[in-house]
């Protein structure tokens, strides 16, 4: 992981410093920078400045530990799970540009090749836009997995529909989804994923029904008002965050769970398909800070 965090920010702070008023403005600036909200980083100088006084913190490995310990309480994680014996079905959301269709392909080799799930089956249901259903085209041909897709312009919850039912008709395993993503256009997208939503709960078990945002970990705080959207749609229940290399700055993940508890489970840092991690908490902490 390659966060444009604040790590060396927070050795030039520590270094030489007393603990003072200028130190917690400077650290609260610092993770303010870092995508992780003025109501973070408030908070977390406030509770710092109490930690020290209370505990007599006096290192920097001390106020390290206990600043990542405060916000790994927030922190939610979490694979997506597939039901044993029974078609699972990932719907994955986003706004346009955020890497959708190539998260896509890289759940599909993941899981393909951590979890010996062969029987995927992708649905290009961003019918909006004639370049997503070509990429997912061209995408399910690299992988060898059949794409169900219709002509631009088609009825999405019908794309899905029959994407669902041919793979139910072939014993598939796994169907993984595309949406548009018109955040422009709010009340349409959310009208159509509520739609779309009310024909995959008709055919699948609600277990076995999973929908996974995508977000750009490159856009900042502006993450968070897109996860606030599609969550009052549809509900979210996992988020993939795309785009994890050395122009992100990675701190938007705290206010995200902490304000939605939505768990990420993944991690795209690259272009290539095996380019997905699982997201890990304490690991993240300690590429966003630095090691105590």
């Amino acid at each position: 992981m390659a966060w444009k965090g604040i790590g060396r920010r927070l050795r030039e702070i520590f270094q030489g410093r007393e603990f003072d008023e200028g130190f917690y403005q400077e650290l609260e600036d610092a993770m303010i920078e870092a995508d992780m909200g003025v109501g973070v980083a408030s908070e977390a100088s406030a509770y710092l400045r109490r930690a020290v006084q209370e505990e007599h913190l006096r290192t920097r490995a001390e106020i390290l530990s206990t600043l990542k310990g405060w916000l790994a309480e927030f922190l939610r994680a979490g694979e997506i799970p597939l039901e044993a014996d029974t078609l699972t079905v990932l719907l994955v959301l986003g706004v346009n540009g955020v890497g959708k269709t190539t998260t896509i392909a890289k759940l599909a080799h993941y899981f393909r090749a951590h979890k010996g799930v062969d029987d995927i089956v992708l649905v290009a249901g961003d019918t909006f836009r004639a370049a997503a259903i070509d990429q997912l085209k061209v995408l399910g041909g690299r992988l060898g997995l059949p794409v169900v897709a219709q002509e631009p312009g088609a009825d999405p919850g019908a794309v899905i529909y029959d994407g669902i039912s041919f793979a139910i008709a072939r014993g598939a395993r796994l169907v993984i989804a595309d949406t548009a993503g018109r955040l422009h256009n709010k009340e349409a997208l959310v009208k159509e994923l509520a739609k779309i939503d009310k024909i995959v709960r008709a055919r699948v078990p609600h277990a076995a029904y999973r929908k996974v945002l995508v977000l750009d970990a490159t856009t900042g705080q502006n993450s968070l008002a897109q996860a606030e959207v599609f969550h009052a749609a549809v509900g979210v229940d996992s988020i993939v965050l795309s785009k994890c290399d050395s122009t992100a700055k990675g701190g938007m993940l705290v206010p995200i769970c902490r304000q939605l508890a939505i768990p990420f489970s993944y991690l795209g840092m690259g272009e290539k398909l095996d380019d997905l991690e699982v997201f890990q908490p304490l690991a993240y902490l300690d590429s966003l800070f630095g090691a105590p």
